[in-house]
């Protein structure tokens, strides 16, 4: 399906900032373009409302790749000489190291980094705290987070696949010291991948609006558009489904034709069928496939939601993984 007009906005959770519902993130994207083609993509975004980046030095723990991804960013931004309000950010911030590497010293790290490809861009919008460890002190991450807010780093946060009693105790702990809590979770959230999302815990901040929902990997690393051995690092396979997500592909494909629609416009659909979806973070390297991820808009506004999930039911495949973010068999 083809998509015209603007991308439409969503707020990212209470106090969160109002963002298109497409973004585009940057681990191995900005890397995989070269220089016109990343301004071509950039641009196309800025066009239809969605210049919404997700912008990280992947650098500790298993992202430990010294990757050039935020620098090449920066080049781009600086090439095409976009305002500052031209587009949102959200940067990252890594628990791997912390407390040992502090929140203050990584966001500085990050904006010198995009500012050294000539990119001056003040601040984030918003970040992402994760990934989570396990040996972490909940309580002082939303003290050190509210300090980089008053510091002027960002103004809202959220967290990446946190199990929900940490989520809770961040919660709690903002409440009670008057800090400022996470407005939004993203997390893995698909065709395929559900359960964190739409179980017990999570789906009971989502439907009460105390948090909204960055749906990420939805096209597990590419498979669900058709990439069925992806030759590229992705995300982990949580659950061991895997495999049963491969031979779901044809299944998926032939719901999208019967549609008229590509299987990542049916993928992206289906995550804004979700009303808990603020917005969705992909990966597009090309203005073409920018361009076909636009399509779900459409899509979803033609055929409408609940025609959307029932199309694809039978497709959720992690039912028996825990839905509270612990990550094991149910």
């Amino acid at each position: 399906m083809k998509f015209s007009g603007e991308v439409p906005i969503r707020r990212l959770g209470p106090g969160g900032p109002e963002v298109p519902v497409f973004a585009l993130g940057s681990w191995n994207i900005w890397d995989r373009m070269e220089a016109a083609e990343r301004r071509a993509l950039i641009t196309r975004a800025v066009e239809v409302g969605s210049a919404f980046f997700d912008v990280a030095y992947y650098n500790m723990g298993p992202h430990a790749e010294a990757s050039r991804t935020d620098l090449l960013f920066g080049e781009a931004l600086h090439e095409l000489g976009l305002a500052r309000s031209d587009y949102r950010l959200c940067g990252k911030l890594w628990l791997w190291e912390y407390p040992a590497t502090g929140f203050a010293g990584q966001m500085d790290e990050s904006l010198e980094r995009i500012a050294r490809g000539g990119a001056e861009v003040g601040s984030f919008d918003t970040v992402v705290v994760g990934d989570f460890m396990s040996d972490i002190d909940i309580a002082q991450v939303v003290r050190d987070v509210q300090a980089e807010i008053d510091r002027g780093s960002f103004a809202s946060w959220g967290v990446n696949n946190w199990p929900a009693e940490s989520l809770q105790l961040a919660l709690d702990t903002a409440a009670g010291e008057g800090l400022t809590p996470p407005s939004f979770a993203q997390l893995k959230y698909g065709i395929a991948r559900r359960s964190m999302a739409e179980g017990e815990f999570y789906g009971r901040w989502f439907r009460e609006g105390a948090l909204a929902l960055q749906a990420s990997d939805a096209f597990e690393g590419g498979i669900l558009v058709g990439k069925l051995s992806p030759n590229r690092k992705i995300g982990a396979d949580v659950g061991g489904i895997r495999a049963r997500i491969v031979a779901a592909y044809p299944r998926v494909a032939e719901i999208a034709r019967s549609f008229g629609a590509t299987p990542a416009q049916l993928g992206l659909a289906f995550c804004l069928a979700n009303p808990a979806t603020a917005n969705v973070l992909f990966g597009a390297s090309s203005v073409r496939q920018f361009d076909d991820n636009l399509g779900a808009i459409s899509l979803l506004d033609a055929v409408g939601a609940d025609a959307i999930r029932e199309s694809v039911a039978e497709l959720w495949l992690d039912r028996e993984v825990r839905a509270d973010g612990v990550w094991a068999p149910a």
